[in-house]
């Protein structure tokens, strides 16, 4: 089949939401949420940001919307009057990066956990840098600083003497040096074998508490492990304890070596998950009426929006095929789910008004359809915290994104920041 053009783009949610029971709220009740008052501006204060820019989240079968469509929505005033929310102070302002922990030769099993056993020969791909990760987030977070926390050097160990290599059973604990203790972490078999071993998520997050600096507002640690959260869970990418203060996410299921495998399919990514066909295919198996409901519609798309510039800057690099691309499409994904957990240290619930890095995610297909950027509410929230603006904001992310041209993710937000610019820079004039 030829590729799809994405000629026409979806700014409103799929008339699975309509199924499912999901009701966007209308315009004005999009401007009263970003506010901190909880009210729309008086009339002529208006300024509603087009749907072209900022759209609804599509709400497609198997999304997290899909299954929780009455999710209760976070306004910037309830964020603001939230009572266990921490604020940033002078104290306490600095946002720490963990780098993937060693592994000690006395633990040399738990380093081939980190390696998928079912890829295709020849098609490893280098992992991607924390310092990179960490620029990110310098950029995301703009105005508080954001450090590496590179001493003391985690390492994954055993957990007493019977857990040693030379032991015949796998041990249920792993022993992670934080330093000023050794914390113990439960592990498992991997249900898809796709790894052949997991680590437990919260344990992992009870060490990420153990080791948080007095002057962190929060820390990401970051693992090449599969990881778990529940017996019931095939695996989990990443999680934050947003009242502590921590999170831990993992790079293993992000690895583009397992796409085939874990069947994600590269041509509707985001910026391309709002093509109209896309949103059409996705639909067809819950309601075959539903494609023919869609053609009907008329759909606006004018040339020079934000999201139709990141498409077409998406569209001008050819899909990923060298170690650096696949690295960075790595990276790419690594970045959107650190930013979206750090999020929720900053008090941030999951978002049901707009297509926005802080939506729930039901699974790996619809984490490769979300944007990277915050919507209106969210951004909201974090210029507040941060102390910073939203051209800022945009300039910073842009600096970063420019450094990675080869790369569609990255390439793609920089089109669609320069066209949020430019309509900052028209209310301005």
């Amino acid at each position: 089949m030829p590729p799809c053009k994405h000629d026409t783009l979806v700014f409103t949610p799929s008339d699975n939401a309509k199924t499912v029971g999901y009701k966007h709220p209308s315009p004005l009740q999009l401007l009263a949420a970003a506010q901190p008052s909880g009210k729309a501006p008086k009339k002529q204060d208006r300024i509603v940001p087009s749907p072209s820019t900022f759209p609804a989240p599509l709400v497609l079968p198997g999304d997290e919307l899909s299954f929780d469509p009455e999710y209760e929505p976070q306004s910037l005033k309830s964020w603001i009057d939230e009572p266990y929310r921490n604020e940033v102070t002078d104290e306490r302002r600095t946002l720490y990066v963990v780098p993937v922990p060693a592994v000690s030769k006395s633990a040399a099993f738990v380093d081939g956990w980190a390696r998928p056993g079912k890829v295709s020969p020849g098609s490893s791909v280098d992992n991607p840098k924390a310092d990179d990760v960490l620029q990110y987030l310098q950029a995301f977070y703009h105005g508080l600083p954001v450090k590496l926390l590179s001493k003391p050097r985690l390492q994954f160990g055993p957990w007493d003497e019977t857990s040693r290599e030379s032991s015949t059973a796998t041990p249920k604990y792993v022993g992670l040096n934080i330093g000023s203790q050794i914390v113990g972490i439960r592990n498992r078999a991997s249900k898809d074998k796709i790894f052949s071993g997991q680590l437990n998520l919260n344990d992992l997050l009870d060490a990420a508490i153990a080791m948080l600096p007095r002057d962190a507002y929060a820390l990401l640690m970051l693992v090449d492990h599969d990881l778990y959260e529940d017996e019931e869970d095939d695996f989990c990418c990443g999680r934050a304890y947003g009242g502590s203060r921590v999170a831990v996410v993992s790079t293993a299921r992000y690895n583009p070596a397992l796409d085939d495998l874990q069947e994600i399919e590269r041509e509707h990514p985001w910026p391309a998950s709002h093509c109209r066909d896309y949103v059409d295919a996705s639909c067809r198996e819950a309601d075959e009426k539903t494609v023919l409901r869609n053609k009907a519609k008329k759909t606006t798309n004018p040339d020079s929006s934000p999201l139709r510039q990141a498409v077409a800057a998406w569209q001008s690099l050819p899909a990923p095929t060298t170690g650096d691309e696949l690295r960075n499409l790595w990276l790419g994904r690594l970045c959107k789910t650190a930013s979206h957990e750090l999020g929720h240290c900053f008090g941030m619930d999951h978002c049901v008004y707009y297509a926005c890095i802080m939506q729930g995610t039901a699974g790996l297909t619809e984490d490769a359809c979300q944007p990277p950027y915050l919507c209106p509410v969210d951004l909201a929230k974090v210029l507040m915290a941060t102390g910073t603006n939203e051209a800022t904001w945009a300039r910073s992310m842009l600096k970063f994104c420019e450094r990675f041209s080869n790369d569609r993710m990255f390439v793609a937000l920089s089109g669609w920041l320069k066209g949020r610019l430019q309509e900052l820079e028209s209310v301005d004039v």
